[in-house]
């Protein structure tokens, strides 16, 4: 069975995102950090060698498949900022149609610079999902 290649580290998530060459990506990092870290209530960790996570959940499928990964969390990349959060909950289509300029996919949100988004329905959408994530069966039974 194939073992997940991201793993939660000891590196430094401060180190990481200052070495962030896009000037305004490093500084909307650090603005992320701070929003989902408040809304966590949990400290920021990396996972591999560019994601910020927050917070844990493991995971067991039917099959047998299991491992861990984090409640929420982001990734400064060269093209936009990745942000990871769980979809499934009641609000969030409608939350996704009052958060601004941005782009989806498999559990991601893109955005290109935090101006391009109302911070306080990102906010709700990291708490919400984070709600969902503890709530919901991670089994896939």
């Amino acid at each position: 069975m194939a073992e997940l290649k991201t793993k939660p580290t000891d590196d430094s998530v401060v180190a990481f995102l200052e070495s962030v060459e896009h000037k305004k990506r490093r500084e909307d990092s650090f603005v992320v950090l701070d929003l989902m870290k408040e809304v966590t209530g949990e400290e920021p960790r990396m996972w591999g060698t560019s994601i910020v996570g927050f917070g844990d959940v493991h995971y067991k499928y039917a099959s047998g498949r299991e491992g861990d990964w984090f409640a929420v969390g982001f990734s400064p990349r060269k093209q936009s900022m990745t942000l990871y959060i769980m979809s499934g909950f009641d609000h969030y289509d409608e939350l996704l149609s009052r958060l601004g300029k941005y782009k989806t996919g498999k559990a991601c949100l893109y955005i290109n610079k935090i101006e391009d988004i109302d911070a306080d329905v990102l906010r709700q959408l990291v708490s919400e999902s984070v709600e969902h994530v503890s709530k919901t069966d991670m089994s896939g039974d």
